[in-house]
């Protein structure tokens, strides 16, 4: 068998059933970031991203993006855990030939956006490869009472997205702002029991929180926030590399997080969490329901 035929998330399953944790891991592989033993009020999060040229990025994208990309990406997951970006490293992969200022800028554009977010850069390595290949791993603290996984969603929960999805390639991928302010008044003011961030699509994210929580959905097309430059529907929730916050609350508290949102970050009203392994449910705009798989991005 071929990895493009067991597929991502199938591998990474495959992975994780051999691997045995210790008291100190609260999450171990199968969320946004793992989640560690700290301190009596805190726990510390640790995550990981890779781009690779030609799959996430070309190298005829302007250098400074593609740093800003690298670095946000980290970012994003660490705001869907409800914490805060600390310390991060990174390792590259630089063919030899690369042009010194191409260097330079990449460098510059993931210092701009750790400036931004204060994370600290506090080491890595640099290898020569064919390729450019980034690999960022941060280190962030969230505090206990705070900590959103993915596995929390309850019966009744209602759906909520961030922004306006599909279509990211065209104008956005490189150029996102993880939304980590958003994230953090949802866990400070709301009892959030799920949220993940969308990187591989609305539905296959989404899914991964109907995974973790054993329960099913029901979305309402009507609501989806599809970009400008999504190619319909399909593109909207199936596209990928959106990095907007996906989360579920008690029914109780959604009119008011609406009333009371605070931002210019568009937030949408998506759909429902329903009991059980009870998959997709899709509301068509006539009114017609059909069940969907949740499929998205995948890296093979």
């Amino acid at each position: 068998m071929k990895l493009k035929d067991l597929g991502e998330f199938n591998f990474i399953n495959r992975i994780s059933k051999t691997i045995k944790l210790s008291s100190r891991v609260i999450k171990g592989i199968g969320d946004d970031a793992a989640v560690l033993k700290y301190t009596k009020n805190k726990y510390l999060l640790f995550t990981t991203d890779m781009l690779i040229e030609g799959k996430h990025f070309n190298k005829g994208d302007k250098a400074g993006l593609i740093g800003r990309k690298s670095l946000s990406c980290n970012i994003s997951d660490i705001a869907a855990m409800g914490g805060m970006p600390k310390f991060a490293v990174i390792s590259v992969g630089l063919p030899g030939s690369l042009d010194l200022k191409y260097a330079d800028e990449l460098y510059r554009g993931i210092k701009k956006i750790a400036e931004k977010f204060r994370v600290d850069l506090v080491g890595g390595d640099t290898v020569c490869s064919e390729k450019i290949v980034i690999n960022i791993a941060l280190i962030g603290e969230v505090e206990k009472e705070n900590l959103a996984l993915r596995s929390g969603a309850k019966e009744n929960d209602i759906i909520f997205i961030t922004g306006n999805i599909g279509g990211s390639i065209k104008f956005r991928h490189l150029n996102f702002t993880p939304r980590l302010k958003e994230a953090r008044f949802l866990v400070k003011n709301f009892k959030i029991n799920s949220m993940i961030d969308a990187s591989d699509g609305l539905l296959a994210d989404l899914g991964h929180i109907l995974k973790e929580s054993y329960k099913g959905a029901v979305i309402c097309e009507k609501s989806i926030p599809a970009s400008k430059y999504a190619a319909g529907f399909d593109s909207a929730v199936r596209d990928g590399e959106d990095f907007e916050l996906i989360f579920t609350l008690p029914e109780r508290h959604a009119e008011k997080l609406k009333s009371i949102w605070p931002f210019r970050t568009r937030l949408s009203k998506i759909g429902r969490i329903l009991n059980g392994r009870k998959g997709f449910t899709l509301v068509r705009k006539s009114g017609k329901s059909e069940k969907i798989k949740p499929a998205g991005f995948t890296h093979f």
